[in-house]
């Protein structure tokens, strides 16, 4: 059926009543963004906010009251307030006082949760722990307590209870000895020395050298002897002691018969000495294992340069002292 001239259809009305909510929205919108000022980002921001349930009305309201300014609060109570504005035919509520802050610091933020967690370190378990270290990585003598934790270990393997003081003090003294026959055994190699008694070395290293062209040189390094006679070894108390004039008597004889000539210093004590040291004096370790380990660990730390190293060495060398204005040979 076709509306007869002059009849205002529904469609018509519509579009008039949505035409005039459009211009009261401008209107108030226009309004809005005067009394705001700068700060109306901030307040379409936070509107989205509400909208998308990330924020509550109570916060919203507080923070678009914050945005306004103080002069213009009573304008600021426009549509965007309608939806809190009671509906007419109720009685009017009393305000609730809400303690909020002026700010968004009471909302949720996201945080880590392993920040306020404790802070972990595998080592920090105590300074006396700290301190237990290998004698590898001290080059120390291991100590008293060391040795006997060790033994305690190797009870236990052994199916045994305890250890005793005595098994302690006689480790102790067992290793204090044997890193000593392996320190003679490689300085002997190194220096001459003089036996006492015929067995015990001393005097090793002494500028004083015999000389092979004089009959009594040999003679006179066998008797000056810093040890007493047999006789006196026998009896009981400290051994008698030479005598100032005898003990002169015999240095001089001993520098007499000795060489003018001194030998060059040598180098430092390396593992190629200790490796020596080993395969001459093989009692000196006398357990095979404990040979076999510690001569794979000498043989596995022995280095020395290559002609390619020192070649490059020496073209290090070369640019250094270019840099110097130095010259190289």
């Amino acid at each position: 059926m076709q509306p007869r001239r002059g009849m205002i259809t529904s469609n018509t009305c519509i579009d008039v009543v949505m035409a005039a909510h459009a211009t009261e929205l401008e209107i108030a919108k226009k309004h809005l963004t005067e009394a705001i000022g700068d700060n109306v980002k901030h307040y379409w921001a936070n509107l989205k906010l509400w909208f998308k349930h990330k924020i509550s009305k109570e916060e919203f309201d507080i923070e678009a009251r914050r945005l306004l300014a103080q002069d213009n609060e009573g304008a600021g109570s426009l549509q965007w307030a309608g939806s809190s504005a009671s509906k007419p035919g109720k009685p009017a509520k009393g305000k609730k006082k809400f303690s909020f802050r002026q700010k968004f610091d009471h909302r949720f933020q996201p945080q880590n949760p392993l920040s306020a967690a404790q802070a972990f370190s595998p080592r920090e378990v105590g300074s006396e722990e700290e301190e237990l270290r290998l004698s590898a990585h001290t080059l120390l003598l291991p100590t008293r307590g060391q040795l006997e934790a060790r033994m305690m270990v190797t009870a236990f393997e052994l199916g045994l209870d305890n250890v005793t003081e005595d098994a302690v003090n006689t480790m102790v003294h067992a290793v204090e000895n044997h890193l000593k026959d392996m320190l003679t055994a490689v300085v002997s190699r190194r220096k001459a020395y003089r036996l006492r008694d015929g067995h015990f070395p001393y005097a090793f290293g002494s500028d004083v050298t015999p000389q092979p062209y004089l009959k009594n040189s040999l003679a006179a390094y066998h008797i000056v002897t810093d040890c007493p006679p047999h006789s006196a070894s026998r009896l009981a108390g400290p051994p008698p002691q030479l005598l100032q004039d005898d003990a002169e008597q015999q240095a001089a004889l001993l520098l007499a018969c000795s060489g003018d000539s001194l030998l060059a210093p040598l180098p430092p004590i390396s593992m190629f000495d200790l490796l020596e040291a080993l395969q001459v004096h093989r009692g000196v370790m006398p357990s095979h294992t404990m040979y076999a380990l510690n001569m794979e660990r000498i043989l596995s730390r022995l280095w020395h340069p290559s002609h390619e190293d020192l070649e490059q060495d020496h073209v290090h060398r070369q640019r250094l002292a270019g840099k110097d204005g130095l010259l190289v040979s």
